[in-house]
Parts: C-alpha cells; sequence; structure tokens
C-alpha cells in the first residue's frame, strides 16, 4: 500500500496498539458474482445473503452452493426469513432452523443470524437451539444486537450462550456515530468474543475506527451500482412497490473497494499478503 509518510506513521502507531492482532476484513455479498469480486479485493470472508435493501435475508441454495464451488475464502451465510423486526413464528424458526441444517449440509463456515423477544431482549431460548444446531459451524449474532433494549446485558448473555462473533454498528445508524459505544463493547467484551464493526465502513474511516475501537473484525459492502441493460424501460411500475427500490440499476460489489480497505488492514497488520 503506498501512503504519506504521515500515514505509514500513524499505521505503524496503530499496529503496536493492536498488539499484533490480525485485522480481518467481511464483505456483505449479495450474489455469487459479488462474492467472487470480494475474494478477488481480499476479504477474508463474506456474509451471503439475498435481500439487502430489506437488510438481508437468507439466499437460494443454489447460490450457496455456487458460492462454495468458486470460493475458497469463508463463507458465512445469513439466516434470516424475511425482513422487517427480529420476533419469529414458529414457521419462521422452524425455516430458520432447515436453512442452518442446508447451509452446513452445503460445507459453509459459519451462519448468521439474530433473534429478540418482543421487550427488547435476546430469546435465549431459541438461540440456544440454533447454535446447537449450527455447530461445528460458527455463529455470529448479527444486527438484531443493534435493536436491543440494553446492549451490555445482551452482550454477556450472548458470549454466556457461546456465540462467536457479534455484527454492530455501536446501536447507531452507522458505525462512525456508534464509534464510542464500540469501543467500550470491545472492552467489555474482553476477547470473550468478537465485535465486528458494521454499517457504513470504508476506505475512508477503516484508519479511525480501528484506532478508536480496537475491534480486529470488520463488515461493509464495498458495492458500487450497475446500470440494467434493457433497453425498454416501463418507468410507471415498481416491482417492490416503492419508488426508492430501482428497478433498472443494482448493487454489485466492488473488488477494488474491499481492496483498498483489505490494503489498509494489511499495513496495519505488518503483511502484504
Amino acid at each position: 500500500m503506498h501512503g504519506s509518510v504521515a500515514q505509514i506513521f500513524q499505521l505503524s502507531k496503530i499496529q503496536k496498539k493492536m498488539n499484533q492482532k490480525k485485522i480481518r476484513i467481511e464483505a456483505c455479498t449479495n450474489s455469487v458474482a459479488s462474492s467472487i469480486a470480494a475474494q478477488e479485493g481480499g476479504a477474508y470472508r463474506i456474509e451471503l445473503c439475498d435481500n439487502l435493501y430489506e437488510g438481508g435475508t437468507t439466499p437460494s441454495v443454489a447460490t450457496i452452493e455456487l458460492c462454495r464451488k468458486y470460493l475458497h475464502i469463508k463463507i458465512n451465510v445469513m439466516i434470516r426469513p424475511r425482513g422487517s423486526d427480529f420476533v419469529y413464528s414458529d414457521i419462521e424458526f422452524e425455516t430458520m432452523q432447515r436453512d442452518i441444517l442446508y447451509a452446513k449440509t452445503l460445507g459453509t463456515n459459519g451462519v448468521v443470524f439474530g433473534i429478540l423477544c418482543p421487550n427488547g431482549t435476546i430469546d435465549i431460548e431459541r438461540t440456544a437451539q440454533l447454535i446447537q444446531l449450527a455447530r461445528p459451524m460458527t455463529v455470529t449474532f448479527h444486527r438484531a444486537f443493534d435493536m436491543v433494549k440494553d446492549p451490555y446485558t445482551a452482550l454477556n448473555q450472548l458470549i454466556d450462550l457461546g456465540v462467536d462473533c457479534i455484527l454492530t454498528s455501536g446501536w447507531k445508524n452507522k458505525a462512525m456515530e456508534g464509534i464510542e459505544n464500540l469501543k467500550e463493547l470491545v472492552s467489555r467484551a474482553n476477547n470473550r468474543i468478537s465485535i465486528m464493526v458494521g454499517s457504513g465502513v470504508t476506505a475512508d474511516n477503516i484508519t479511525q475506527l480501528i484506532q478508536t475501537t480496537q475491534a480486529t473484525e470488520y463488515h461493509l459492502s464495498g458495492s458500487n451500482w450497475v446500470e440494467s441493460k434493457m433497453q425498454y424501460r416501463n418507468e410507471g411500475i415498481f416491482m417492490g412497490g416503492l419508488k426508492e427500490i430501482p428497478e433498472f440499476r443494482y448493487k454489485l460489489t466492488d473488488a477494488q473497494r474491499i481492496r483498498q480497505v483489505v490494503e489498509i488492514c494489511e499495513a496495519i497488520n505488518g503483511d502484504n499478503t
């Protein structure tokens, strides 16, 4: 990675402060093509989803299977039967269980889910059931964590349950807004669980996030808009029912945007691999 003397000095200081802990980048991807781009960009792992407009739902079996075919990096699969809240019916919970088993059968490395009770607490009983079902895969509790009533109580509960990682923005819309909360969360976690920082992570703010929070895992989409090849366009119809959801463009992970963040992390890690 190329940079000014001041930038290199700053990264060197962060490296010493991180005590040689390796910083890893997870790319949130929504397709096989995006996943391949994330790998090309140097991501350590992907979080494979569908329907990013709804915050991510479970991808198809074919998408998981093809990602496992074409990727050599780690694959975590989103287990979320629908958008909106994280309080699930019995049928939805059964769907999550089946999806976890499919993910395990297809050889994925981990699963990502979150279940809450209506009062804003962790659904401990159901979370424990899904963890048991998922093993030996890793388990990440996703940004449902940002919707809990008491994050620090939830942190300890997830540690006790044996969750491997929490994806969070510090219960704010973007990680930079929750940066002080993230710092406190990493401190309280005290290496008992990984705190993965996500939402709005870019090459422009990754250095500050690392320096402040001391987290070792970061989550980003690194995507760009791709224009549709459709020549004829009926501009008056919205398949998703909302004008805010574009019909003639879609998001695709940009390998270069991932690479920019990865190179900064490699400089802090002290390697060029």
